[in-house]
C-alpha cells in the first residue's frame, strides 16, 4: 500500500476517542494480499498458532475450488513498518433469507422476480467459513484494541471497493468484546447474538473423571444409550490419519447425507476438500464401522492443535435405524482417542446442541458485529436484530435456556433471564395451588 492509500485508511477512522493528530501519530496502517501464499510463513507461525486453525486451514480453502461461494483476501495489519497482524476476510453473495430481517424476507423475495440481485446480501466477513470462532491474528506487542478502528476503516473502504454494502465481524468470542463492543459504539455498528461454540473441558485423560464431571442425570442417560447401541449393534472405532481414497468416497458419502438433513446451510464443502484436509498433519479421522462386513456408518473429523482437539466436520448413514444411536457411538469413540492426545480441549462448534449438551458441551458466547453501508438498511437490521438470542435462533436452545436461566446472564445471552425466572416461578406457583 502506498502512503496516500494508508492515509486515507487513516482519515476514515472515527470515533470521538481517536482523533486525527492521535491516528496520524500511530503508526499504523492496513495492506491486502489476495492469497495466504502471499504472507511470510513466520507471520503466520506466530499470530495463528495452535489452538487455532494455521495458515494451513486458509490454503485448504482456497484451493478446493469453492469460489463461487466465497473470494479471500487477507488484511495485514502494518505497525511502524513492521508487518504486526493478519485479519482474514472473505466475501460472500449470502442468501437474503440467512441475513434480512425476517419481517422483510417475503418482500424482497417477491421483488427479488423481478429484481435477482435482491435475493442475496453482497457480505464482506472478517473471519473464515467453517471456523468456530473468528480471529485477528497479532504478534504479542500488539493489542486488538490498538488495530481494530484501523481494520474497521479498512473493511468500509475494501466493501466499498467490492461492492458490499454490508460487513459483519463473524463469530468472534468474548475475548474480543470488550474491544468490538467499543468499536461498534464508536462506528456505529450493531452487534448480534450468533450460535454459540461448544466446548468441553478435559481434567485429565481419564475416561472415569469424563464421566464424573457430568451431571448424574446426563451421565446416567449417555450409559444407557450407550448400552442400549451396544447391545442392537456390534461397531468397531478406527482412528486414521491420511485415510485413503474409498475411505474419504464414504465420509464424504455420510458428510452429505448429514449436510443435506441441516436446517443451516453457510458453506457447501466438496470431495476436494476432503482430500485436500485429509492430507494434513492436523487431520484425523475417527471412523465407526460396522464389525461384521465394515461399512462406514459414521465419521468425525478432527484437528488436533495443541492443547485444543476440534471436531470439524460429522457424518451419518441416515438409513440406518435410529435405535442404534449412532452419534453416541460416534462420540465415545472420538472421546477416547481425544483423551490420548493430552489435549485439555474438546471443541465442537455450533448447531446439534441437543446431543452436545447431552454429553456435557458448554456453550461458548459468541458475537456478530455488523454494518451496513445504507442507513435505512442499517437502521432496519438493527431494530430487527436486538430481539435475537440463542432461544430464537435454535429450538434446542431454547428448551435450554428456560430450563436454566441462569445462563442467560452466564454464558453471555442476552435473553432477559428475569422474564424466564418470573415465568418459572409462576409454574411452580400454580403447581403448588393445585
Amino acid at each position: 500500500m502506498d502512503r496516500g492509500s494508508a492515509n486515507s485508511v487513516r482519515d476514515r477512522v472515527a470515533g470521538t476517542e481517536f482523533n486525527r493528530t492521535t491516528l496520524m501519530t500511530s503508526g499504523v496502517s492496513i495492506r491486502w494480499v489476495d492469497s495466504e501464499a502471499q504472507i511470510d510463513d513466520h507471520l503466520w507461525t506466530a499470530c495463528f498458532a495452535p489452538p487455532v486453525e494455521g495458515r494451513w486451514w486458509y490454503r485448504t480453502l482456497e484451493n478446493c475450488d469453492i469460489q463461487d461461494q466465497f473470494k479471500f483476501a487477507y488484511a495485514i495489519i502494518v505497525k511502524d513498518g513492521k508487518d504486526v497482524g493478519i485479519a482474514p476476510t472473505f466475501l460472500m453473495d449470502v442468501p437474503i433469507e440467512l441475513v434480512a430481517p425476517p419481517e422483510v424476507v417475503p418482500i424482497l423475495k417477491v421483488i427479488g422476480k423481478i429484481v435477482p440481485s435482491l435475493l442475496y446480501q453482497r457480505t464482506l466477513f472478517i473471519g473464515s467459513p467453517c471456523t468456530d470462532e473468528g480471529t485477528v491474528g497479532l504478534l504479542s506487542e500488539t493489542t486488538i484494541e490498538e488495530v481494530a478502528p484501523f481494520l474497521q476503516a479498512a473493511f468500509e473502504r475494501r466493501a466499498r471497493q467490492v461492492k458490499a454494502p454490508f460487513i459483519v465481524w463473524k463469530d468472534f468470542p468474548d475475548s474480543y468484546r470488550n474491544a468490538l463492543s467499543r468499536l461498534a459504539k464508536q462506528q456505529n455498528m450493531f452487534e448480534l447474538v450468533s450460535f454459540p461454540g461448544t466446548m468441553i473441558e478435559l481434567h485429565d485423560n481419564k475416561k472415569e473423571t469424563y464421566f464424573a464431571n457430568l451431571k448424574s442425570s446426563r451421565r446416567h442417560n449417555l450409559k444407557k444409550k450407550l448400552k442400549k447401541s451396544k447391545q442392537l449393534i456390534e461397531l468397531t472405532t478406527e482412528v486414521v490419519n491420511r485415510p485413503d481414497s474409498k475411505t474419504l468416497d464414504d465420509a464424504f458419502a455420510l458428510f452429505w447425507q448429514t449436510y443435506e438433513k441441516g436446517k443451516t446451510k453457510f458453506e457447501k464443502l466438496n470431495r476436494k476438500f476432503f482430500s485436500l484436509i485429509a492430507d494434513l498433519d492436523e487431520s484425523y479421522f475417527i471412523l465407526i464401522r460396522k464389525a461384521d462386513n465394515q461399512e462406514l456408518v459414521a465419521f468425525m473429523l478432527c484437528f488436533q492443535l495443541g492443547k485444543r482437539v476440534i471436531n470439524k466436520f460429522i457424518g451419518f448413514n441416515y438409513h440406518l435405524p435410529s435405535e442404534w444411536l449412532l452419534y453416541f457411538r460416534l462420540w465415545e469413540g472420538a472421546l477416547d482417542w481425544v483423551l490420548t492426545t493430552g489435549a485439555s480441549e474438546f471443541q465442537s462448534g455450533q448447531t446439534g446442541y441437543r446431543a452436545k449438551i447431552d454429553v456435557g458441551h458448554s456453550l461458548v458466547p459468541l458475537t456478530n458485529y455488523c454494518k451496513h453501508s445504507n442507513p435505512i438498511m442499517h437502521k432496519l437490521y438493527t431494530i430487527a436484530t436486538r430481539d435475537v438470542t440463542w432461544s430464537t435462533l435454535d429450538d434446542d436452545l431454547k428448551v435450554y435456556i428456560e430450563a436454566h436461566p441462569e445462563e442467560a446472564f452466564a454464558d453471555g445471552n442476552p435473553l432477559n433471564a428475569r422474564t424466564i425466572k418470573s415465568a418459572a416461578k409462576l409454574t411452580e406457583k400454580e403447581k403448588t395451588s393445585v
